[in-house]
Parts: structure tokens; C-alpha cells; sequence
């Protein structure tokens, strides 16, 4: 049997690039990402199987009650989930799998899928961080202070994660993330049976 593929958790505070970080990762390396099932209807341009599985809402809660996601949450009145099968299908053909999600849902993963790699996204500081929300142009003085103390409250989490990376730089955080990623390849745990087979 081949050797499995990695399962990337990325999550972070908003404002800390983790989008950026993962479209540069999967841009320069052979990593995959997960396609999520969602309830909300299509937008425009958006295709059914790339952006997203859309369901009926019914058809969502069947799949849960069946444990069909790795993780899921309701978001604005609408379901977003992880499923599992498309997951583990492509880790068991040894293909690295990115999810980008939220705090909540990187730690439902990591209670049924602890193998995962988990790495958390921090922003170089918080002055950084409420410039790079500010210059988005889409907050009000309120929301940026919600946002703000939301982040202070995620940042709470980043002990629960194997690995921070601070993001200064994109392609410095990129690096560390690939040589993360080969570090993790190189764990006796995950390449034992391999390595027992030569001898």
C-alpha cells in the first residue's frame, strides 16, 4: 500500500491571509482541496462540483445524521460541510488534501481525524492585522471593532494547533508551510511500513 496523503488544516483570524497563503500553495504545489457541499443557491458563475456540491437543505441534514462531513456549521442561515468520503478518498490515493476553514471546524476535524496537520495563520500583529481589514474598505467603525475582538479571541486557539506561522510575508509563509509539509512526510509513524519493506 502506498503511503497516504497529508490532510492540511489551515485556519486563522480574519485579515491574516490564510486565502492568499493556501491559492499560493496550491499554485506552486501538487495539493488538493476538498470540494464543500453547501444549502445556499448557486451564485453567478459558480459551478456545480468546483466552487461547491449545492444541496437541498433536506439532503444536508440527511448527510449529517449519516456523520457524511468531517466537520460542518450553519452560516447565515445556511449549511456548509467538509464531506468525508471525497476527503479520505483522495488522502488513500496519496494526494495532499487543503482545508481552509474555520476555528470551529478545524477542531471538530481534529477529534475524528487527528493525524491531520494543523496549522494556524497569525497575522505579524494586530496593528498589521487592523490595517490589512481596514484597507479592505468593507467595514464599518463597529464591524472592524467586532472583527478585532473576534480575532483576539481566535488567537486564544492557536495552542490547540500543531504549527503558527506567521504571516509577514506570503511567500516566507509559504515556505514554512511546505517545509512543514515535508517534515510531516518524514515521521517514522507515517512511513514505518515503507521503510520496514526495504529491509
Amino acid at each position: 500500500m502506498g503511503i497516504k496523503g497529508q490532510l492540511l488544516v489551515v485556519s486563522g483570524p480574519s485579515g491574516a491571509g490564510k486565502g492568499t497563503i493556501c491559492k499560493a500553495l496550491i499554485e506552486k504545489n501538487p495539493i488538493w482541496i476538498s470540494t464543500s457541499c453547501t444549502t445556499r443557491k448557486p451564485r453567478a458563475g459558480e459551478v456545480e462540483g468546483v466552487n461547491y456540491f449545492f444541496i437541498e437543505r433536506e439532503e444536508f441534514l440527511k448527510r449529517i445524521d449519516n456523520d457524511e462531513f468531517l466537520e460542518y456549521a450553519e452560516v447565515y442561515g445556511n449549511f456548509y460541510g467538509t464531506p468525508r468520503s471525497e476527503v479520505l478518498r483522495l488522502l488513500e490515493e496519496g494526494k495532499d488534501v487543503i482545508l481552509e476553514i474555520d476555528i470551529q471546524g478545524a477542531l471538530k476535524i481534529k477529534s475524528s481525524y487527528p493525524e491531520g496537520v494543523f496549522i494556524f495563520i497569525m497575522p505579524p500583529s494586530m496593528e498589521e492585522l487592523r490595517n490589512r481589514i481596514t484597507n479592505r474598505g468593507s467595514e464599518t467603525p463597529e464591524s472592524l471593532k467586532t472583527r478585532l475582538e473576534a480575532a483576539y479571541d481566535e488567537i486564544s486557539f492557536a495552542s490547540k494547533y500543531d504549527y503558527a506561522v506567521v504571516n509577514d510575508e506570503v511567500d516566507k509563509a509559504v515556505k514554512k508551510i511546505e517545509s512543514i509539509i515535508i517534515a510531516e512526510k518524514c515521521r517514522v509513524f507515517k512511513i514505518k511500513d515503507e521503510l520496514l519493506g526495504r529491509f
